[in-house]
């Protein structure tokens, strides 16, 4: 391994190392491991990613992240909602609303994504090498997406009964909270989406240009 870590081109390490059997890719390099890199790489693109989508018009501002207002389908209560979404300004502030709780709920999924990254094992860093600009996020979303959603659920169904949609209460209520559901089921779903479309952005620009980090980890793994 000391003649691998004299190679002056970094990405012919990367992809010697991502060949490697599993005990051989646990030596360090210098002081960090190849999972030790991997790790890194998700917590910072999550930090950037969380740190955009919970400022003011983080989700609503953003093509990539936006929530848009569900189509359920069926019922006597969706006929009504999408009768009512049908008009462009009734259809926009409930955009901007749903967004609005996107923005808030964003929190509870920010512990629950870092300790899916902190419980990574060495043979998904070993993946991540072998992968593209968002393998890592797309691993990470693999094992915390359902736990994300999970957590969103009980934030995004008191939102929907609160004040802030009162437009849709009656159409929401006409099929006995079915509806409800259902679209509360809608919208955490698409910020959970949301919020790995954003890690896996991050993750692709640092991966593009690792030195603008100044993280000696990264900058070790990626160039």
């Amino acid at each position: 391994m000391e003649q691998l870590f004299g190679l002056s081109d970094r990405r012919s390490l990367i992809a010697t190392l991502a060949l490697l059997p599993l005990a051989a890719c646990a030596t360090p390099m210098g002081r960090y491991t190849i999972e030790d890199a991997v790790r890194r790489l998700l917590e910072l693109s999550s930090q950037r990613a969380f740190a955009r989508l919970t400022a003011p018009g983080g989700f609503y501002d953003d093509q990539l992240t936006r929530i848009v207002p569900p189509d359920l389908g069926g019922g006597k209560g969706s006929a009504v909602l999408a009768a009512l979404l049908r008009t462009n300004a009734v259809r926009n502030r409930v955009a901007m609303a749903l967004n609005d709780v996107a923005v808030d709920l964003a929190d509870n999924a920010t512990p629950i994504v870092m300790d899916a990254v902190h419980r990574m094992t060495l043979a998904d860093a070993v993946s991540v090498l072998r992968g593209g600009p968002t393998a890592a996020t797309d691993l990470l979303a693999r094992e915390a997406r359902g736990s994300v959603v999970e957590a969103l659920l009980p934030g995004a169904s008191r939102a929907l009964r609160s004040d802030l949609f009162d437009m849709l209460s009656v159409a929401l209520s006409a099929a006995g909270g079915k509806d409800y559901a259902a679209m509360a089921d809608n919208v955490s779903g698409q910020i959970g989406d949301a919020i790995f479309r954003a890690i896996g952005r991050e993750e692709a620009e640092i991966r593009r240009d690792p030195g603008a980090t100044h993280d000696p980890i990264l900058m070790a793994l990626l160039r």
